[in-house]
């Protein structure tokens, strides 16, 4: 198996429809600009609440990992 060397990054991602939303538009957005992104963690899930007492969106917090070219 060949070694790698990563750098990681933090995103945060969010969403009004969930937390799977806000972590797939964070990756999918990051991976539009990086290139080699292997990887990515959860660190943090928050969310706010609207006056209706209920769920207005999610935040999620994520690293994510790519890997570096040679040279």
């Amino acid at each position: 198996m060949p070694d790698h060397v990563y750098k990681v990054v933090e995103l945060v991602g969010s969403s009004k429809t969930g937390i799977e939303d806000a972590i797939q538009g964070a990756v999918s957005r990051a991976s539009s600009t990086l290139r080699n992104l292997r990887w990515f963690e959860v660190v943090q899930v928050r969310g706010a609440v609207g006056d209706d007492g209920e769920v207005d969106h999610y935040q999620v917090t994520l690293k994510a990992g790519f890997t570096l070219e040679d040279g």
